[in-house]
């Protein structure tokens, strides 16, 4: 390459900031820095040699660079340019196949397996890919197996779960819910003489486990460990349920701990709830559709005291809707999570002194999933 021929390459003074910014700075790569030093020299009008010279590299790479400034401008140079590589071994029916392959559960294809592995559809493609007319399946390996995946967006080793409607009548259901909650938001605004209804969210949470340690948990230790060391055997004490109703007006939490949850703790529960608040009030409960909700002995306690009880049921399989489960889940992530007790009676106690804390500041649950709204009646 001539003189002549490295002096004319187009330099803007857009061009001269953005080289000299990049042959100075530190944190740039550094092939970007080499060449954009390399392009001002050349840009000067000094000789290949001149600027090799200059800059301490060989001639060739300074000539190289030049010839790409000049083929694809200055900027595009800075980077390498695009190579034509190793030609794919695998063709692209042979992929597409292979894709299809890993749409199927294994199953369905004699195998045991549930789900594909990398190492199990690599070795399907290569016993049966030959027979379909892929001879390039032959030898693929997993780690090939990935790529084409990865391209096609398949991931056929994991799981994600979804819940298909079940409900025929979940937009009549999620109405009736929405009602509730802005029910609980008017009377958030007025003073508790004015209430006529309370109005609560109530669930069970069955299987809390009583488990204690079978040897001392270990206090953080500053350069020795710094979690809480805990041996990994435990004992099981059996287990607790947990049926609470929060008030959706003032935030006050109404519990009770019990063996089992069958029709007869229910009922027990709607009479602590009739003992709560004044006989002249209608309490309007939400609940889930749990059979001991429906039963014979439920209805009959219920007709025992026409117009006391409103139960307003979510639809089926969509628990998300029931704001009792919000606390369920606050509980379990500070107080449940790790938690190691000497007895079930512990556990209790424990429990019980979490939700009275609750009730010493009661917070007015606010839930806004689009109350009101078309969006929110019509949300699946």
């Amino acid at each position: 390459m001539s003189r002549a021929t490295v002096s004319v390459l187009p330099l803007t003074a857009a061009d001269h900031s953005l080289l000299s910014t990049l042959a100075q700075a530190r944190t740039a790569p550094r092939h970007h820095a080499e060449r954009a030093g390399i392009v001002q020299q050349l840009a000067t009008g000094r000789s290949v040699r001149e600027a090799a010279t200059r800059l301490a590299l060989s001639r060739q790479r300074v000539r190289r660079c030049a010839r790409r400034a000049a083929a694809v401008g200055v900027i595009r140079a800075l980077d390498d340019l695009p190579r034509s590589g190793r030609p794919r071994q695998i063709t692209p029916a042979a992929r597409l196949w292979l894709v299809g392959q890993a749409c199927a559960q294994p199953k369905s294809l004699g195998y045991p397996h549930e789900l594909w592995t990398l190492r199990l559809l690599a070795g399907h493609a290569r016993r049966l890919g030959p027979a379909a007319g892929h001879p390039c399946l032959a030898t693929l390996v997993p780690s090939t197996v990935r790529t084409i995946l990865q391209e096609q967006e398949v991931r056929p080793h994991k799981v994600r779960y979804y819940l298909e409607r079940r409900d025929p009548a979940f937009d009549e259901r999620l109405a009736a819910v929405v009602e509730v909650y802005q029910a609980a938001h008017r009377l958030q605004d007025v003073a508790p003489e004015g209430h006529r209804v309370a109005i609560l969210s109530y669930d069970e949470k069955p299987g809390l486990q009583a488990i204690a340690p079978t040897a001392p948990d270990r206090p953080p230790q500053r350069g020795r460990h710094p979690t809480v060391q805990r041996d990994h055997e435990y004992k099981r004490l059996g287990t607790v349920t947990l049926s609470a109703a929060v008030d959706l007006v003032s935030g006050v939490v109404h519990h009770a701990l019990t063996q089992r949850h069958r029709s007869c703790e229910f009922v027990a529960f709607l009479r602590r709830l009739d003992a709560s608040y004044p006989a002249e009030w209608r309490i309007r409960l939400l609940l889930d559709n749990h059979s001991a909700h429906r039963s014979r002995e439920t209805h009959r306690f219920l007709d025992s005291c026409p117009g006391r009880f409103e139960l307003v049921f979510t639809p089926k399989h969509a628990s998300w809707l029931n704001y009792v489960e919000t606390f369920f889940s606050k509980m379990a992530r500070s107080v449940l999570r790790h938690i190691r007790v000497v007895s079930r009676q512990e556990l209790c106690e424990r429990i019980t002194a979490f939700i009275q804390a609750c009730n010493d500041t009661p917070v007015a649950p606010k839930w806004s999933y689009g109350l009101g709204t078309p969006e929110a009646r019509a949300a699946p």
